[in-house]
Order: C-alpha cells, then sequence, then structure tokens
C-alpha cells in the first residue's frame, strides 16, 4: 500500500513564514519612511562632478531666499527638447531653496487638454504645429511665473544661444552639413529676473533724459540705440520712462533714477538747475559722458562745483589695451580696462574687463579743506599706466580714471525728499549701445550701477550664462563594432552563463 506524501510546509511552518514575511515588508516599509522623512528635512545634495554641480549665483540665492508668496512655475516645454532637462533641474534648484516655488510641467505634445487651459489661462502665442519638429522652431515652448496675479512668460527662444557648427562628412552626406551647437544658457539670468518682478508689486522708475542729442532707448542702432541698455533695466525690474524737461517741467516726484546717456548738445539753463534741485533732494543719477569733450553739456560746470568731479576735456587712448585694430589702420578708438576698487558697483568685476570708447578721464577734486558734510567721492574704474590723453602726446602715459560713484549723505537734522544722493559718473556712453553693451562685462557693470543707485545691494552681483563643454569620444570603425559586441552580445550573454551556472548548482 501506498504511503500519502507529506506536506512540504505543515501549517505551523506556512503561518510562521507568512508572518516573517509581513514582517521583513514592514520593516523595509518603516525603512523607506523613515529615509525619504530625514531625506526632506536634512537635504543635501551629492554630485558625481563639478560638471553636473548647478552653482547658483549670490543674486539668485539673495532673491529665491526672499520671497515671502506661493509662486507657481509652469514649464509649458516639449520634454524631448533639448534644453528640457537643464530647464528642470535649474528649477529644481530653485525650489529646493525655498519650497514656495512650486514647478508643474505640461508637455503640449502629450496634453492636448492641459495645454489648451495653461494657452488661455496666460494668453500664450498660437504655437506651430506639433508634427513640424525643427529645432529652429522653438516659439512654442515657454516657462511661466505667476504669483498673486502678476505673472511672467519668458519664451524658449530667449534662453540660449546657439552657433553653426560644421559635422563631419560622411559617405551619404552631400556637400557640407552643419549642427547648430548649443554654446550659452540664458536661464538662471532670465528666471531670477522673473521672480524679482513677480515678488515686487511695483517697479522702481527711471527716468531718462532726452531732448539733447542722448541715445533713444527705443533705437534698434548697434551703435548709438539704447535698445539693450531699456530691456537690462527691465529685466532688473525697472521702468524706464523718456524725460524732457522743457519749459517749467521738473523731474517728476516719482523719479527714483535719472539716467542722462550721453547728451552731445548744451542742457538749457531751466533744465540744469531742475537737475541740480533733484540732486539736492538726495536723487539718483547715473550720467554717461559722451565723446566730444569739445562740445560741454553744462552739466561738467554742476560736478565741479557742487559735488567735486571734473569731467575732462579730452578723451584718453591706450594702444596697449585694446581689443579692436581698426580695418584701416590707425589707432583703436577703445581702451579695454581691469583696474576696479572694492566699491559695490564693481566688486564682482575683480577677474573681469569692461570695454569703453573713446572714454573721458572722470576726476575727483581733492580739496584740502573739505567740509564734513562734502560728498563722498570715489574712482571705481581707471585705465591702465600705459595710458595718454588724445592732443597731448608730450604728457608721460599714467592712470586715467574713468568713473566715479559719488554718495553724499544729508545733514544731521534735515531729511531730504528724496533721501541721500548718489550719483554713478562715467566717462562714456557709447559703451552701452545696442552692440558694444554686449561685450565684455559692460552689460554686467550697467546692472551693479543702477542696483547700487537704487539702493538694492542683493542685486550688486551679476548671473552670467551658463557656458556648455561639449565632450566627444572620437571611435573608428572597428573599434565601434567592438562595443557594439560587447553591448548586444558579450555583456548579456554573461548574464545568461551566470544564471545558468546558478540553476545547474541549485539542480545537484
Amino acid at each position: 500500500m501506498a504511503l500519502e506524501p507529506k506536506p512540504s510546509f505543515s501549517r505551523h511552518r506556512k503561518w510562521r513564514f507568512g508572518l516573517d514575511v509581513g514582517l521583513r515588508t514592514a520593516a523595509v516599509l518603516a525603512v523607506v519612511v523613515m529615509v525619504n522623512y530625514l531625506g526632506n528635512r536634512f537635504y543635501h545634495r551629492q554630485f558625481l562632478s563639478e560638471q553636473t554641480r548647478i552653482h547658483l549665483s549670490p543674486r539668485t540665492l539673495s532673491v529665491v531666499n526672499a520671497i515671502t508668496n506661493p509662486v507657481k512655475v509652469t514649464l509649458y516645454y516639449d520634454k524631448e527638447d533639448r534644453l528640457y532637462a537643464d530647464i528642470l533641474a535649474l528649477l529644481n534648484e530653485y525650489r529646493n531653496l525655498n519650497p514656495r516655488l512650486q514647478i508643474a510641467t505640461v508637455d503640449y505634445r502629450w496634453d492636448a487638454a492641459e495645454a489648451q487651459r495653461v494657452k488661455k489661462v496666460y494668453k500664450l502665442p498660437e504655437a506651430v504645429d506639433a508634427s513640424e519638429k525643427s529645432e529652429t522652431k522653438n516659439d512654442k515652448n515657454f516657462v511661466i511665473f505667476d504669483s498673486a496675479g502678476r505673472q511672467k512668460v519668458v519664451n524658449g527662444n530667449a534662453l540660449a544661444d546657439f552657433k553653426l557648427e560644421q559635422t563631419a562628412n560622411t559617405p551619404e552626406s552631400k556637400g557640407l552639413e552643419f549642427s547648430r551647437k548649443l554654446t550659452a544658457f540664458h536661464g538662471e539670468k532670465m528666471f531670477t529676473a522673473c521672480l524679482l518682478a513677480i515678488s515686487n508689486p511695483k517697479p522702481f522708475k527711471a527716468y531718462v533724459l532726452q531732448g539733447h542729442g542722448e541715445h533713444n532707448l527705443e533705437s534698434g542702432d548697434e551703435v548709438t540705440g539704447y535698445l539693450n541698455f531699456k530691456l537690462l533695466l527691465q529685466r532688473n525690474y525697472i521702468q524706464p520712462e523718456p524725460l524732457y524737461l522743457t519749459g517749467t517741467n521738473g523731474v517728476p516726484a516719482d523719479c527714483q533714477l535719472l539716467v542722462i546717456p550721453g547728451s552731445r548738445t548744451p542742457i538749457p539753463e531751466a533744465a540744469l538747475d531742475q537737475i541740480e534741485q533733484y540732486l539736492s533732494d538726495g536723487g539718483r543719477l547715473f550720467a554717461l559722458f559722451n565723446a566730444l569733450p569739445d562740445r560741454p553739456t553744462g552739466l561738467e560746470k554742476i560736478l565741479f562745483t557742487r559735488w567735486d568731479v571734473l569731467v575732462g576735456s579730452s578723451s584718453v587712448r591706450d594702444p596697449d589695451h585694446s581689443a579692436y585694430r581698426p580695418r584701416g589702420g590707425g589707432e583703436p578708438v577703445d581702451v579695454v580696462v581691469g583696474a576696479f576698487s572694492q566699491h559695490p558697483t564693481v566688486r564682482a568685476l575683480a577677474t573681469y574687463n569692461l570695454d569703453f570708447i573713446q572714454p573721458r578721464p572722470i576726476t575727483p577734486i581733492n580739496a584740502r579743506d573739505k567740509a564734513a558734510e562734502a560728498p563722498k567721492v570715489e574712482v571705481i574704474i581707471a585705465t591702465e599706466k600705459t595710458a595718454t590723453l588724445t592732443g597731448d602726446p608730450t604728457r608721460k602715459a599714467r592712470q586715467y580714471p574713468l568713473a566715479v560713484a559719488v554718495e553724499k549723505a544729508a545733514p544731521l537734522g534735515v531729511a531730504p525728499a528724496r533721501g541721500s544722493t548718489r550719483m554713478i559718473l562715467v566717462g562714456d556712453s557709447l559703451f552701452l549701445s545696442n552692440e558694444w553693451i554686449k561685450h565684455f562685462a559692460n552689460a554686467d557693470f550697467a546692472e551693479y550701477a543702477v542696483n547700487w543707485l537704487l539702493d538694492r545691494p542683493q542685486l550688486t552681483t551679476g548671473i552670467g550664462p551658463s557656458q556648455f563643454t561639449e565632450f566627444r569620444v572620437l571611435l573608428t570603425a572597428e573599434q565601434l563594432k567592438t562595443m557594439q559586441w560587447l553591448l548586444l552580445a558579450a555583456l548579456p550573454g554573461g548574464v545568461l552563463l551566470l544564471g545558468g551556472l546558478v540553476w545547474m548548482r541549485r539542480q545537484k
């Protein structure tokens, strides 16, 4: 008679194993919950290398940490776009600094309903058809910042710089082929500007003097236009307005910054009186003098008699420190400078240079019997010791000051209507024109200057574009074939062999 086979596991052993599995599962879940809790509370991100680390500028840190209201950031983007991963990583860094930033992603190619809702709410422009896949058509991608009804929208076109680069010829290629190479990423600069704008209820007001040959904020001319400077002001949440001091019109009461960009004709006495009164009341002035020393504007006299500053009547040359040589020969007109003081407007420029065009010297007047309430004048930018003045070849080469900062506190017991007076005076105006503002650190200096004048010390550090480093691995056809065999055959085969050996061992 055959015996009944005994069960492999008794009921007692089944309960014991079941309880053991349940306890182990509960322990693993408890560890996972605990790790997530500790990670959320004591978060510290580690990076595999410096190439993968995202370094946020001091300006971004101060702006993001100062946010007190919830900010919703909507990434309305194609997830397959080459910039998507970099944008998302940067926004996550912002959120890690301040949890009040909430990030939502909308891929309009796959979530049509949500994409239509976002387009309607934020009034986004109509995008090109999603089937038209092209790197040059990036106007369908947007990053949207929204806080308490204040909104800022960044177009994907403005986030990066590209350049055409010839690619290697292949047997299948016909003629020369080019690809668009990513060279710089402007995400941090633009995102921080948006956060600054939506975090403040009202922008600063800057008035730009016009009517005496000054640079035009609306002009796109590369040499004389100031449109890029206007955009720089707006990026720093400063609203520029033209100012015409005609008749009895004075400097408006809401003027927080007066800009005089390179007057080319004399300013009428009545207008000069209004400017002098504005400065006496604690105004803020950013004055840029053009390269026409033989055409005084009248502002030079006010600065000399009231503010201890002498605006030179000649332009400075320094052929040993020049970046651009005239095509037809001759002496270069630009002067590259890198001698800066420790003033807040130039402290962050210690390792950079500025490029001026025929600058005029701006010199402090060192009077021996200065009163205690006299203005404080500090040279902030100077040439190298190889500079000379035009029209005076006999004078020995030396260092010339090209920009000064002026500050004067109110006398004791007196409260000026606008606070303490501040001025930045520069012996050149062309260096901030549409073309030259892009050279060297000219734009950065302009940002530092206006933010110091407006008493925003947290914004006197700049944000440069993130440079992309491209790494390439060059393989011959034989090396590529060997790598394919390793990936497609050797590695999977090794795993299968190891699994087979384990199976055979368990059969014994």
